[in-house]
């Protein structure tokens, strides 16, 4: 139970946060980042929650009957303009492929460092006397 009240408090400060601060980044999202901010600190410990998120991930296919039911309910929307959300998914996600691959390529040509150029003493070392 303790674990289930540690992640609603974490939820539901990001949504604090998110409706006081006007920042541009869901609640959930912000408390997620809180509470990882928190694992990493020590402040909360993985045991704490770890039976209560095992729990929520076993069951989280209960978590989308809402889009499947939204997706139903807007069926004739969605038919009218199938065209057009299929062209918007298509070319985000070529988008994102090509931004990928550009990133990817420009950081691969980048020189690296072999081990061969870095020293393996510092000029002091070279003289004899030892840095502690």
């Amino acid at each position: 139970m303790l674990g289930f009240i540690i992640l609603a408090a974490f939820h539901l400060v990001g949504v604090w946060l998110q409706h006081v601060g006007n920042i541009p980044l869901p609640g959930n999202v912000i408390g997620l980042l809180l509470f990882l901010f928190a694992l990493y600190m020590r402040w909360v410990r993985l045991e704490w929650v770890e039976q209560a998120a095992q729990f929520l991930l076993k069951h989280m296919l209960l978590f989308f009957i809402p889009y499947v039911v939204g997706i139903i309910a807007f069926a004739p929307l969605l038919g009218e303009h199938w065209f057009s959300i299929l062209a918007g998914i298509g070319g985000s996600t070529t988008a994102v492929l090509l931004a990928t691959a550009w990133s990817a390529r420009r950081w691969k040509s980048q020189p690296s460092i072999d081990a061969e150029q870095v020293p393996t003493s510092s000029p002091i070392e070279k003289r004899g006397e030892r840095m502690l």
